[in-house]
C-alpha cells in the first residue's frame, strides 16, 4: 500500500481551514448588532428629512431632448416606513390631458456605518443608488452622467417644496432642465397605512 504523507498534510490543512471558517461564522453570528439600536439611529438620522412627509401637488416643467419645454402637474406622496428607518417617495407627473407622463419611486435610507444618506431611485425603466444630502431646509442629490453631473436641489419652506434640476459640465454654465413648485396639500399614512392584519 502506498502512502502519500504530503496529501495527508494537505487534507489536515483543509480541514483546519473549514473548522476555522465555521468558528468565525459562529462568532460573527453571536456578535450581531443590536437591531433596535440600529433602527433607532436610522430613524433619528431621517428626522432631518421629516419636512418632506405628506402629499404635494403643483406645476412643473422639464426641457425635453428636442429642446421643447414640457409642462406637467407634479404630485408627490412621501412618508416613513419600517418604523421610520426609511423614507418612501412616489412622484407622478400628469400631462395636460390627465394621463401620467412621468412616474418615479424612491427609497431614502441612512447607513449608520458610513453616515451617508442614499436614495434608490427607479424611473422610466432606470434604477440607481445616489447620495442625497439633507441641507437644513431641503436636500441635494446628484446623478453622475459621464463628464456631466445632474444635480437636484430642493428647498422646503412654508408648505412649499421647490426643486430644480441642473446639468453641470465643467467649464460651462449650469443648464436648468427641470423646475417644480409644489404645495403641501395634506398628510398621508402612505406607505405604512393599510397593512394586512394578522386576521
Amino acid at each position: 500500500m502506498l502512502v502519500y504523507p504530503h496529501r495527508n498534510r494537505l487534507n489536515l490543512f483543509v480541514l483546519l481551514l473549514v473548522v476555522a471558517g465555521a468558528c468565525l461564522i459562529a462568532s460573527a453570528q453571536g456578535m450581531r448588532p443590536d437591531v433596535a439600536a440600529q433602527i433607532s439611529a436610522q430613524r433619528d438620522a431621517l428626522k432631518s428629512l421629516t419636512m418632506m412627509d405628506g402629499v404635494w401637488r403643483g406645476p412643473a416643467w422639464t426641457i425635453l431632448p428636442s429642446g421643447e419645454k414640457h409642462n406637467i402637474v407634479q404630485t408627490e406622496r412621501i412618508g416613513p416606513f419600517l418604523d421610520g428607518s426609511i423614507k418612501v417617495i412616489e412622484g407622478r407627473g400628469y400631462n395636460e390631458d390627465g394621463t401620467v407622463g412621468f412616474n418615479a419611486f424612491g427609497v431614502i435610507s441612512y447607513d449608520t456605518g458610513t453616515k451617508v444618506f442614499t436614495m434608490r431611485s427607479q424611473a422610466q425603466g432606470r434604477v440607481g443608488d445616489f447620495v442625497i444630502k439633507p441641507t437644513g431646509d431641503g436636500y441635494v442629490w446628484e446623478i453622475p452622467a459621464g463628464p456631466a453631473t445632474i444635480r437636484y436641489t430642493a428647498v422646503i419652506k412654508d408648505g412649499t417644496l421647490h426643486e430644480v434640476g441642473d446639468r453641470i459640465v465643467p467649464g460651462k454654465d449650469p443648464f436648468r432642465f427641470f423646475d417644480m413648485t409644489l404645495k403641501r396639500v395634506g398628510d398621508t399614512d402612505w406607505p405604512a397605512g393599510g397593512a394586512i392584519p394578522v386576521k
